[in-house]
């Protein structure tokens, strides 16, 4: 049997795997609550920083006492490695968010799929097919159209730290799926504490009101908490590249939230390119 036959049928079996399955669904859902994040932001009127730092030590207070049982720090290269991706990704794109446009942002930090690919043959031994290509020239399409008139050329700054946040969050994902033998969520754990002391100074400059607290602890329950352990749990049955690809909706479904709550009615293209997202995600995760 050819190497390419031996591809096909294990791409069959993974398809069928109902643990692959339910991996997916629970990409999807990460996805979603992801996509909280904009929103849940706006209502809280603190230092970005702080919002990044708050928000990841609640995370890590609720990951930790749910999973306390399961927590493991035995500080190998995975974890370690997964812990300061993560807190790499989390703050790194706060502070891209106040040197550019949340489009560019948003945008550039979505160039991980790219370095997924790059590093996953060298590192994980998984290697991109066809229909991962395919879906990624669709999502990158879809995402220019989505974006197009908020993007801009000022912000080098802004722009280098969102690529830089993306290249974490690949490696978060890549570390994550190597560590999946493991107890990842320890990793998690230790990168929302280090992004909470990277986030501390700017804490005690003002507080919060007691909405503002509210939405915090959603931040840290419901949008970082919560689909952070999900994503490490979804990488456990598919590869990397599956699991950077098939949250991808997470951009086209933030501004849902803002046109069901704030009536903020998307362009044309922007509905155009979220269609064309949405069907590339659909089309990977149904393999």
């Amino acid at each position: 049997m050819s190497v390419a036959s031996d591809r096909q049928t294990a791409a069959t079996d993974i398809a069928i795997d109902p643990a692959h399955r339910r991996a997916v669904w629970l990409l999807l859902a990460t996805a979603l609550l992801w996509s909280l994040g904009g929103l849940l932001i706006k209502w809280v009127s603190w230092n970005p920083l702080a919002i990044a730092g708050m928000r990841s030590l609640i995370g890590a207070a609720v990951i930790g006492f749910i999973f306390r049982k399961a927590l493991r720090f035995t500080g190998s290269f995975e974890q370690i490695g997964a812990a300061l991706a993560y807190a790499g990704t989390v703050v790194l794109f706060v502070v891209a968010n106040k040197l550019t446009t949340a489009a560019n942002a948003i945008l550039l930090q979505y160039t991980a799929p790219f370095y997924v690919i790059l590093f996953s043959p060298w590192f994980l031994g998984e290697r991109a097919d066809r229909r991962d290509w395919l879906s990624l020239a669709m999502i990158v399409v879809g995402m220019l159209l989505f974006f197009g008139d908020e993007l801009s050329l000022e912000g080098y700054l802004g722009n280098g730290v969102a690529l830089l946040s993306g290249f974490c969050f690949a490696w978060l994902t890549l570390f994550l799926r190597r560590h999946r033998e493991e107890s990842s969520i320890s990793a998690l754990v230790l990168g929302n504490l280090l992004a909470g002391l990277i986030g501390l100074p700017f804490m005690f400059q003002s507080m919060p009101d007691a909405g503002g607290w509210v939405g915090l602890s959603l931040l840290g329950v419901v949008q970082l908490g919560l689909p952070y352990v999900m994503y490490s749990l979804a990488l456990r049955h598919v590869r990397a590249v599956e699991g950077i690809l098939i949250p991808m909706i997470e951009p086209v479904l933030n501004p849902v939230w803002v046109f069901l709550l704030l009536g903020e009615t998307p362009g044309p293209l922007a509905l155009l390119g979220g269609a064309i997202i949405l069907g590339a995600v659909m089309f990977r995760a149904v393999r």
